[in-house]
């Protein structure tokens, strides 16, 4: 852009005179202030530019990332199982499935595993244990062989079990819990009854028979 006092001041050969000194700084002042006011156009563009360069830099660096940073669904789950143990085949398949609709990682579907699969089997556990509670109350309260005289009865029961149960039969009672239930032990109880008679009735003639007791003889007893 030209010099505005080329523009507006009268060509002389004469030093200008102090009034048109004056005249051409006040023009000047106004030019150059409007000009100063209108000048800061380029100053938003590198403003805008300097505050670009971080976006644009993050985007670059986004570009840049591995394609498989982001973690991806397996075609196939390969779970862990804690040691000495192992799944249930079904429920690991069903837990598979819905990892898969959950887009879970490997990493991320074994990690929900290993911190819930204890939490679950505790709180089964905690069920069952629940159960066999209620068994055992119940026969300690049977009005058949519970109350006071449980203990004596039990021993009756036991002579049943000590003569007809086998070591698979004892493990069964034992693990299961089943040995505390007043139907197995009122079983065992009659059953135990029956072989501590001398006599046995049967069922067709009302009389007493004497001799030894058959197993036959004695499911007669208990199931007539």
């Amino acid at each position: 852009m030209n010099e505005p006092t080329t523009m507006l001041a009268t060509p002389t050969s004469e030093a200008p005179t102090s009034s048109n000194a004056s005249n051409t700084s006040a023009t000047a002042e106004k030019l150059y202030g409007e000009q100063k006011a209108s000048a800061p156009q380029t100053a938003p563009a590198d403003t805008a530019k300097a505050q670009d360069a971080p976006v644009i830099g993050q985007a670059e660096k986004a570009a840049e990332a591995p394609a498989d940073a982001k973690p991806t669904t397996p075609e196939k789950y390969e779970f862990k199982a804690p040691e000495g143990q192992e799944f249930d085949g079904d429920t690991i398949t069903a837990y598979s499935e819905v990892a898969r609709e959950l887009k879970l990682s490997q990493d991320a579907a074994q990690k929900l595993l290993d911190v819930m699969g204890p939490k679950m089997a505790e709180r089964q556990m905690a069920q069952i244990q629940a159960v066999q509670g209620a068994w055992m109350e119940a026969s300690k309260q049977d009005r058949e062989f519970g109350g006071p005289a449980l203990a004596e009865n039990l021993a009756v029961a036991k002579k049943a079990l000590d003569a007809f149960g086998t070591t698979e039969l004892r493990t069964l009672l034992n693990e299961s819990g089943l040995g505390n239930h007043p139907e197995i032990v009122r079983l065992f109880f009659r059953a135990g009854k029956a072989i501590s008679e001398d006599r046995v009735v049967t069922g067709s003639t009302g009389q007493a028979k004497a001799g030894p007791k058959s197993f036959s003889d004695l499911a007669d007893v208990l199931y007539s």
